[in-house]
């Protein structure tokens, strides 16, 4: 059968599957009336007399997770308001007197998720599509985000940044949390009187989450779209869009490379400025000259003992707002768009950004970005575009266009091109989805490619099934995306081959709930999950096949044991452990290993865990141990050590390696505003040992001053690589 008869029988399918699903009804049962204040309200963290009396009571929350039955056993007392510039939330959290605030630290999940906090999630378009949140723990550290609304699930980015203030105070039998936010701040149609919202509680104590809305599995996170409750407006504000908010920035670097041919030390001041416009309520422009990405997080080191290049996350703050517009296509081993492409080799000269909704069902995205030339490499205008487009109540239809191409050099005319179409189905309940995809790319060259995909899931509260199908040309390119096993590197001839492939995996989940309230288990159960890549004729290129059985504990520890065996037909002679070993040579490869993981009790002040493998590799052994240690001290500290290590013994000369990654990290947190955040990493596979310090002031609402310091040396030695010292100052205003 053919990919289009296949995708035909499939659009058949889901309809008919479409037909027999239940409506989901939170939103119809878990209704807010809020109502304009005729009072001022005062974010204070404290119940002023007349405030809040008026306004309409939630009293009761439901269990969510470790277990999703039942009412919470603390209390709490949520209710909402407004006037012509914000939306106003109170909350009023009972407990023992007993909290637990790991960090002050901002967008943190450690300060959110590991500590007392109240969570808002809110869908302002209503379309189950996007949203936001705010959060604030009982210390007063804040979080917000964009939710990215994923087939399955719903989660969060929390590089999400806006105008919005809170207060909270502690009392001896509870904790009262106030925030306003901003229409400004908020993407919302003026027409629409109901909205989706829901509200977290983490009560760290007793180890639960709680919900307002109730009843929805455990499987699915508390702030998904599909199970939110509705709030509802008599009217709401039209506020005045602001014609802009201006963000500039200057900076000052002392720079000192020794591996470039000048090794002075070079000082200079540059600056810049982001730009964000409102064109209407839901859809924005965001615009930026000159960015500087400096106070983004220090990349990871990682242990890289495969066969292909690895991914790291996107931080940059252009980029991240509405990026699940961008990024959501594709499967998570092939990427035709992939941010952290943009301005890898080049500094970036300026990039222009229009995200949001142009109507209810139907999300937008455009951006264009231009990079600078460089030494021997030319500058680069990179455009892409993707629409999301809302049908049969949850599904989706999106499309995706990218195009690279060299500017500034009439002699070559080089790009790159990719479009493609997606249709995701998503059942109304949400335990069903399932995508057909299918991308195209086209060069300069005239070289054509394809990419053809399945996945889905299924999901009950103990039950969970996933299948993925990738079947990717050789030829297909994707010059702003990330299709790693594309590239195979032949030791033999020192050259890169490029090979298509197929991917098939399959998993399971099943958990056991323990019913018994004695019991120091909440759930245990098995996952199995096999990766198969198939070559392109058929043969088997590559499989791994995974059995894993897991306890989960009611004191938040967990215990794992995984099983591995793996089966590796080399095409190609292999060597990733250093050219003073030989070669791997083409062959079959059978091998197996056993690991043992454990993690401790999150909530107290020393927490640990730890995994360790035994077992072959290729036609040796391998031994690898994971030790993590974080001590935490009150909620203004917190220091971790981790420590990877792997141990590789090939026969004969085919390689010995002892392979040592260490990483220690400081957080102090002054203040919900004053942070100093340190990490020091040491890498012996990439020869490189770093130290990255950033002290951040947030001085004014969306206004930051960073003290960067970032350092490099080699392990041998350790003889200086290069060193930077950056001093950056950003503020934000409306015009």
């Amino acid at each position: 059968m053919n990919n289009k008869k296949l995708i035909i029988l499939f659009i058949l399918l889901i309809n008919v599957i479409n037909g027999f699903s239940q409506e989901n009804s939170t939103r119809d049962n878990f209704r807010y009336q809020i109502k304009k204040t005729t009072v001022s309200i005062n974010i204070d963290g404290v119940e002023g007399e007349g405030e809040w009396d008026t306004h309409q009571l939630i009293d009761t929350l439901y269990n969510h997770n470790p277990t999703d039955t039942g009412v919470s056993k603390n209390s709490s007392e949520i209710r909402l308001s407004y006037d012509d510039e914000n939306l106003y939330i109170f909350a009023k959290h009972f407990d023992e007197g007993n909290r637990i605030i790991q960090s002050l630290q901002r967008d943190s999940d450690n300060s959110q998720w590991g500590s007392d906090a109240f969570t808002i999630a809110i869908d302002p378009i209503n379309k189950k599509q996007s949203g936001v949140i705010f959060g604030v723990n009982a210390g007063g550290a804040e979080l917000d985000g964009s939710l990215l609304v994923e087939p399955s699930r719903t989660t969060y980015s929390d590089s999400w940044d806006e105008n919005w203030v809170s207060s909270t105070k502690q009392y001896d039998n509870y904790w009262i949390m106030e925030i306003a936010i901003p229409f400004t701040s908020l993407r919302y149609n003026k027409d629409n009187l109901e909205w989706g919202i829901n509200f977290v509680r983490g009560d760290k104590v007793e180890n639960y989450y709680y919900t307002w809305t109730t009843p929805f599995p455990i499987n699915f996170n508390g702030i998904d779209v599909n199970y939110m409750g509705a709030l509802v407006w008599p009217e709401v504000p039209e506020v005045k869009n602001k014609i802009a908010f201006v963000k500039p920035y200057s900076t000052l670097t002392s720079l000192k490379d020794n591996q470039a041919e000048d090794t002075d030390v070079d000082t200079k001041i540059d600056a810049g400025v982001d730009v964000k416009m409102a064109i209407t309520k839901s859809l924005n422009a965001d615009i930026t000259y000159n960015p500087d990405f400096s106070n983004a997080d220090v990349d990871q080191e990682v242990t890289n003992i495969t066969r292909f290049d690895i991914s790291l996350p996107e931080q940059r703050e252009f980029f991240v707002e509405n990026a699940d517009i961008f990024s959501n296509f594709g499967s998570y081993s092939i990427n035709p768009f992939f941010s952290r492409r943009m301005g890898l080799n080049t500094p970036i000269i300026y990039g222009a950004r229009v995200t949001g909704n142009i109507t209810d069902d139907l999300r937008l995205g455009v951006m264009n970005v231009q990079t600078k030339k460089d030494d021997d490499i030319d500058a680069q205008n990179n455009t892409v575009a993707a629409f999301n487009y809302k049908v049969l109540n949850r599904s989706q239809l999106r499309g995706l266009f990218v195009n690279r191409k060299e500017t500034g050099n009439n002699s070559i005319n080089d790009f790159g091109r990719n479009y493609g179409a997606e249709f995701t189905y998503i059942s109304k309940k949400g335990n069903l989805n399932n995508s057909v995809k299918y991308h195209r790319s086209i060069t300069n060259e005239n070289t054509k490619g394809s990419y053809f995909g399945i996945n889905g899931s299924y999901a009950t509260r103990q039950f969970r099934a996933g299948w993925t199908l990738d079947v990717l040309d050789e030829n297909y390119q994707a010059d702003l995306g990330f299709t790693p096993r594309l590239f195979n590197y032949d030791a033999e001839s020192q050259s890169v081959v490029r090979k298509g492939y197929v991917f098939v995996n399959p998993y399971v989940t099943y958990r056991f709930f323990t019913k018994k309230k004695s019991s120091k288990l909440i759930s245990q159960g098995f996952r199995f999950f096999h990766n198969i890549f198939l070559n392109p004729d058929g043969s088997l290129n590559e499989r791994d096949n995974n059995l894993a059985y897991d306890l989960v504990f009611k004191n938040t520890s967990g215990l794992t044991l995984l099983g591995t065996n793996r089966e590796v037909n080399l095409n190609f002679e292999t060597n990733f452990l250093g050219e003073e070993f030989d070669n791997l040579p083409v062959g079959n490869y059978n091998f197996s290993k056993a690991t043992l993981s454990y993690n401790s009790d999150t909530r107290k002040m020393f927490t640990y865990n730890m995994s360790g493998s035994h077992g072959n590799f290729f036609n040796g052994k391998i031994s690898t141990l994971n030790v993590f240690g974080n001590v935490r001290f009150g909620y203004w500290g917190n220091f971790s050590l981790s420590y990877n290590y792997n141990d590789i013994s090939l026969p004969e000369n085919y390689g010995e390696l002892d392979l040592h990654l260490v990483r220690f990290r400081g957080l102090v947190s002054f203040t919900n505003k004053l942070f100093f955040n340190n990490t020091v990493q040491y890498n012996s596979q990439s020869e490189n040992f770093s130290v990255f310090s950033k002290l951040e002031w947030r001085y004014s609402p969306l206004s930051d001053i960073f003290l960067i310091y970032n350092q490099n040396n080699n392990t041998e030695g350790f003889n200086l690589k290069n060193r930077s010292i950056i001093l950056k100052i950003t503020y934000r205003f409306a015009v």
